[in-house]
């Protein structure tokens, strides 16, 4: 496989600024030489200083005192930082559980809140949009809090402000002040996802793979959470659910606090063997004012956001269709599990398929065959039917989200993405990724994980006008602009840097 232009220049620059930097060091510990006059054709005399330059080692360092960091990113982590690196992935992974536990535990719920609370449809698609107002709220601060607070704390506080929604939804008090829990909730989510997707993009050591088993987790915290879910549908405290949900978020914080312990990003990377990039781009303009300049940042957002949407779409409001329209029980809560299953399945098994075809029109073909099956859903009136389409739409849909966060690294700028080339045998993920805030990435995971609260909504306030059986019409226009949103991200890398 060919390394595309913009990366092999870029790892020229870094090979020759390592033989530059080599040479300058040896300049300061080698003794003076002589000076060399020659007459050249002016007939002025010029002086020439011969220098030895040391021969150059792949994995030669910089001594301190050359005012070079002392760890620089090096090809063959040692076994320390290798083992530091899993630590520091599961952890992360640990949130990303927590995510899908999260998202998937509103479908086999949603009818009994609905009960509880006597609410039609629009008003408790309410829930959604409190959680679709903290994701925008906690994308927007993620941008400006990274550089003041740092990574290490504010994964903290993000997992600390989740396990607060959770108290407040534990203790089922009134609407007004539920639906509160889902926005603290929402915040705490959006700050969190915004700092682990870029952290995760820096990694070496196989990248891709991580990458693939980072977005992999979300699948069994959503493959669990509708049986939790659905036992608790049916007890007369339903909300000691979200008891459950706040357990996992108390260890998620105990498990950020002792891996990271609120250090800055550079200095987790540091452990890790990876050392902050200087690149920052030529721009005066504010970072974030640079990443709302571009159209690539904008076509991913939308597609990423509606990516969320129909995901949670399909996760929280398929069981109340399955209950209502096709006659299913209260056990109708396990289907999501197929759903969230399938996608999980997805995001390991499709990392090789995408290889081979190749990530953009794979994409392309996996939401071409969804859409094909949602039609199933909407028109065969069959249980078992709907059900085994429900996972193989869960299935197709799953390795979207790391082709999108992969693509994001080929067209986006260095320096608003995150920094160092990461090549694992001639593969790239992410490509020429920055060790800045994590920008551009981070706005897209942010600002696209709104699309799990917004169109979930937009979902119930139709449903609430037309009924539920209009989910799948609504589900295959939901699909339709994302498959649109994708066409228009420019292939190929076009970058402003």
């Amino acid at each position: 496989m060919s390394l595309s232009a913009p990366l092999f220049d870029a790892g020229k620059a870094v090979g020759d600024a390592q033989l530059v930097a080599s040479a300058a060091a040896a300049a300061l510990v080698m003794p003076q030489q002589p000076r060399i006059s020659a007459d050249v054709a002016d007939g002025h005399s010029s002086t020439i200083e011969l220098q030895p330059v040391a021969p150059h080692s792949r994995n030669s360092t910089i001594a301190p005192s050359v005012g070079f960091p002392s760890s620089l990113p090096i090809d063959h982590p040692t076994k320390a930082q290798r083992v530091r690196s899993h630590v520091q992935l599961a952890a992360l992974c640990m949130f990303v559980f927590i995510q899908g536990w999260n998202d998937a535990s509103n479908g086999p719920l949603l009818p009994r809140i609905q009960q509880v609370y006597n609410l039609d449809y629009a008003v408790v698609s309410l829930l959604f949009v409190f959680s679709f107002i903290g994701f925008i709220s906690g994308a927007i601060s993620n941008v400006v809090l990274t550089e003041k607070v740092g990574f290490g704390k504010l994964v903290v506080l993000g997992s600390a402000l989740q396990a607060t929604g959770y108290a407040i939804e534990a203790a089922a008090p009134p609407f007004p002040v539920f639906v509160l829990g889902y926005y603290v909730a929402g915040f705490g989510m959006a700050l969190q996802n915004a700092q682990a997707v870029s952290y995760v993009a820096k990694m070496k050591d196989k990248p891709e793979l991580k990458m693939a088993i980072f977005m992999a987790v979300y699948g069994p915290g959503a493959v669990l959470a509708p049986l939790v879910a659905t036992h608790f549908s049916t007890l007369p405290r339903w909300s000691f659910h979200f008891l459950t949900s706040l357990g996992l978020s108390l260890l998620n914080i105990a498990i950020l606090s002792v891996v990271f312990r609120f250090k800055k990003q550079d200095d987790c990377l540091a452990q890790i063997g990876l050392a902050p990039a200087s690149d920052r781009g030529t721009s005066n303009h504010s970072e974030f004012r640079q990443i709302l300049a571009l159209k690539e940042v904008h076509l991913l957002t939308l597609f990423v956001l509606f990516y969320n949407g129909v995901e949670v779409t399909i996760g929280g409001w398929t069981i109340t269709y399955i209950i209502n329209v096709r006659g299913g029980g209260s056990a109708a809560g396990y289907i999501s599990m197929g759903f969230f299953g399938g996608m999980a399945v997805g995001r390991l098994g499709g990392h090789w398929v995408n290889k081979k075809v190749g990530e953009r029109l794979a994409l392309i073909v996996y939401a071409i065959l969804a859409i094909a099956l949602e039609f199933v859903v909407w028109f065969v009136p069959s249980l078992s039917g709907d059900a085994f389409a429900i996972a193989a739409i869960g299935l197709l849909i799953g390795p979207m989200y790391p082709i999108a966060m992969n693509h994001a690294g080929r067209v986006l700028p260095r320096w608003l993405l995150t920094g160092v080339i990461s090549l694992c045998s001639m593969r790239v993920i992410v490509r020429s990724i920055a060790y800045n805030l994590p920008g551009s990435i981070g706005w897209i995971a942010g600002v696209g994980q709104a699309g799990s609260a917004l169109l979930p909504f937009m979902a119930g306030a139709i449903a609430s006008k037309a009924g539920i059986a209009t989910l799948q019409p609504v589900l295959v226009g939901f699909m339709a602009v994302m498959a649109g949103f994708w066409l228009l991200v420019p292939a190929s890398s076009h970058r402003h840097d």
